[in-house]
C-alpha cells in the first residue's frame, strides 16, 4: 500500500467488531509510533494497552460519561442527547483495545525552569506526532483507530493514570480506539481546501 493510500484512508471510526488485536500486532504499532520525531530525543513517551474486559468496560463507562458532559456544555439539544446515548448503546467507542500515549512531566533536557513550558509543548508534540505514524501503521494492518479527546478530562485522565498504575507526573496526551472496523471505511473530504488553509510569505 502506497504512503498516500494509506494517508487518504486512515479516518476515525467509532464502530468495531470484538475481535481482539494481537500483542505482535500492537507491538509493531508502537515499533511505527517510535519512529516519529522526538523532542531533544528524550522518547518521552509511555504507551499503556488497555485490553482486559474489565478495563475495556471502565473505559467505555468513562467515555460515555465525558461524551454526555461535553455536549451538555455545548448545549446539544435534548433529542440529540438522545440520539447520542443510543448509539453509545450500539457499541459507539467500544474497541477491543484502548491505547493510552502519557509523557512524563519530570523528564526534561534542561533543568532551567524558564523552558519548562517548552519543554511540555515539545513532549505533546512528539507523542502527538507518534500517535499520528501509529494511526497511518493501523491503516496496513486493516485496523481503525480513533483519538478521544474527552479521555483527557481531569477526571477520566486520573482513572486511567490510576489502572495504569501512573503517577500525577505523567500526564496523558491521548486515548486511541484500536480494532478492526465494524462498518466499510469511507473517509470523508476536508471541508476546507488547501487554499483556504495555506498561505506564503
Amino acid at each position: 500500500m502506497e504512503l498516500d493510500e494509506v494517508i487518504q484512508r486512515r479516518t476515525s471510526i467509532r464502530y468495531y467488531s470484538d475481535t481482539p488485536i494481537s500483542k505482535d500486532t500492537l507491538k509493531k504499532l508502537v515499533k511505527a509510533a517510535i519512529r516519529a520525531p522526538t523532542a531533544s530525543g528524550l522518547e518521552n513517551w509511555v504507551f499503556v494497552a488497555y485490553e482486559s474486559r474489565e478495563a475495556v468496560d471502565r473505559i467505555h463507562h468513562l467515555l460515555i460519561n465525558g461524551h454526555i458532559e461535553y455536549f451538555q456544555k455545548r448545549g446539544l439539544p435534548k433529542e440529540k442527547m438522545q440520539k447520542l446515548m443510543k448509539r453509545f448503546e450500539d457499541g459507539m467507542y467500544r474497541a477491543p483495545l484502548y491505547l493510552g500515549v502519557f509523557i512524563n512531566r519530570e523528564v526534561k533536557a534542561l533543568k532551567d525552569e524558564e523552558y519548562s513550558h517548552l519543554e511540555f509543548y515539545w513532549a505533546l508534540e512528539s507523542a502527538a506526532m507518534a500517535i499520528e505514524n501509529l494511526m497511518l501503521k493501523a491503516v496496513e494492518f486493516g485496523l481503525g483507530t480513533c483519538y478521544i479527546g474527552v479521555a483527557c478530562f481531569e477526571e477520566i485522565e486520573k482513572e486511567l493514570r490510576r489502572m495504569a498504575g501512573l503517577g500525577d507526573e505523567y500526564r496523558l496526551v491521548g486515548l486511541i480506539t484500536i480494532g478492526y472496523p465494524r462498518e466499510e471505511i469511507n473517509p470523508r473530504e476536508r471541508k476546507k481546501s488547501i487554499n483556504d488553509i495555506l498561505s506564503f510569505v
